[in-house]
């Protein structure tokens, strides 16, 4: 047997057709056709002991792409030979691809020599290697976090509350927004009882009316989906998100009402959508919020709204766009 290979394509007649075809050349092939089936069967198959020799994956999926798969995978085990196939792939994509460590990049269609071929070309490793637990800030983790949504009825205070919010011991974050309140807050503590004084302080201001309180939850996700999210997070997403706050454009809250028994197809989603910021879990896994950026491109937004309407399992999406008081 040559090896085995990990192939991750949303196209059943491409998945058969590469099966019979890497088959017939002396491969044991596996064959998934999204991002979450993969990353199941990638930890199935280090808890067995089985190690995978190469992966091919294609790069637009409907659930996470290939890319972002790329990046975490080359995390998890860095020499791993990964070949990416797309039918729709320009110069961009291609050098994107290329500058991890290790992969070849084929565009669609080929021959099945011609895949044969790219995966020689590449060097030999596995999946057996030790994986690195997922690095995350421990205080972060046992550390409570709530949003809080306020309505101004002072209005000629605004910018007084606004400041007096924005100060406040407890608030992570102050954003005045233009949609059904007029302010969300991030409040962050390390137990529920110093986050409800926290609220208490912001009920207690004259002049505002509090609309809601929503402690953030951890998102009810299989393992090792779990884990994949928190290692994309430390390797991709964190920096992105900086880099979203410092670049100019518009930003905006949005508040998803989801089905809560599709939450791990939603929120999986969701938070690989590239102009989502971060992605939180609110009352009891109905809702999300989170924060998304249209870098400054007219019409963007309102079509990343479109896409996450369209998602199985989303009822009903609400946006709050960001208005800039403070400069950075």
């Amino acid at each position: 047997m040559k090896g085995r290979v990990l192939i991750i394509d949303d196209e059943a007649e491409i998945r058969r057709n590469l099966t019979v075809g890497l088959t017939q050349e002396g491969y044991s092939v596996v064959a998934c056709p999204d991002g979450i089936s993969a990353i199941h069967e990638l930890n199935q198959a280090r808890e067995k002991g089985t190690a995978y020799d190469y992966l091919v994956t294609d790069i637009f999926m409907p659930d996470i792409d290939g890319l972002k798969i790329l990046k975490v995978i080359k995390n998890q085990y860095a020499d791993l030979p990964v070949l990416v196939i797309t039918g729709f792939g320009d110069e961009r994509l291609m050098l994107t691809a290329l500058s991890e460590h290790n992969t070849g990049y084929l565009d669609k269609p080929f021959e099945i020599s011609d895949l044969v071929e790219a995966l020689e070309e590449l060097s030999p490793g596995k999946t057996d290697t030790e994986v690195p637990d997922a690095a995350f800030d421990e205080e972060m983790r046992e550390s409570v976090s709530a949003y809080l949504t306020v309505k101004i009825i002072d209005t000629d205070r605004s910018m007084e509350i606004y400041d007096t919010l924005y100060g406040m011991k407890g608030i992570a974050s102050c954003d005045a927004v233009r949609g059904d309140f007029d302010i969300i807050l991030l409040a962050q503590a390390s137990s529920n009882s110093e986050i409800a004084e926290v609220f208490s302080r912001v009920r207690a201001m004259e002049g505002i009316e509090v609309v809601s309180m929503s402690e953030v939850e951890r998102p009810k996700l299989d393992r090792d989906v779990d884990q994949f999210i928190e290692t994309y997070q430390e390797a991709v997403k964190r920096e992105a998100q900086a880099e979203a706050r410092r670049q100019p454009g518009t930003m905006s809250y949005i508040i998803v009402d989801i089905d809560p028994e599709s939450i791990q197809q939603i929120f999986t989603t969701v938070f690989f959508i590239d102009e989502v910021v971060f992605c939180d879990v609110i009352e009891e896994g109905t809702k999300l919020v989170g924060m998304i950026t249209g870098h400054g491109a007219m019409g963007k937004t309102p079509r990343i709204i479109q896409k996450l309407n369209q998602i199985d399992g989303v009822l009903r999406v609400r946006e709050a766009k960001v208005i800039k008081l403070i400069e950075d």
